[in-house]
């Protein structure tokens, strides 16, 4: 797995393309021929992209737990993969955001790509903001519930 940082907002044309800021280009180097996969958020309105070979590892992890012949599983699964899409960057180092799954995560300017642990998520910008400045106020008691009995020095 490729960990990935670092928060960039960034234009997006009128074909729905965005440049990949340089520095996550940086960090994904050695994978950026391998393409990505984006698909919606489970939790939040935006979209994940992920390195395919982010995607590829967290896929094996997902269907090792999961037996599609359980309804409850393969309902998931489904929803899990609705709207997934196989993405390449142009020669130009852009990105298109899918018409569909921008309508979804209701992308209608600029957007804010955050990278996330093994993915990036794709946000409109106003939501992002909103989103942000909310968790902002209780990421103390988030931190403290989330973090507060891990020993870190492990």
């Amino acid at each position: 797995m490729i960990p990935l940082q670092g928060e960039y907002i960034c234009r997006v044309d009128a074909k729905g393309r965005f440049m990949l800021p340089v520095a996550l280009k940086n960090q994904l180097n050695s994978t950026l021929n391998e393409g990505f996969i984006v698909k919606r958020s489970i939790f939040s309105p935006c979209l994940e992209l992920f390195p395919r070979s982010n995607w590829d590892e967290l896929n094996r992890k997902i269907i090792s737990k999961l037996n599609r012949f359980v309804k409850k599983h393969n309902d998931f699964i489904r929803a899990y993969n609705a709207g997934l899409k196989e993405l390449e960057i142009d020669g130009s180092g852009r990105i298109l955001i899918p018409r569909d799954l921008a309508v979804i995560a209701g992308i209608t300017g600029d957007v804010v790509v955050a990278a996330k642990m093994d993915c990036i998520e794709i946000w409109d910008k106003a939501k992002y903001d909103e989103v942000v400045s909310v968790t902002q106020t209780d990421i103390s008691a988030i931190a403290e519930d989330i973090l507060g009995n891990i020993n870190l020095n492990e």
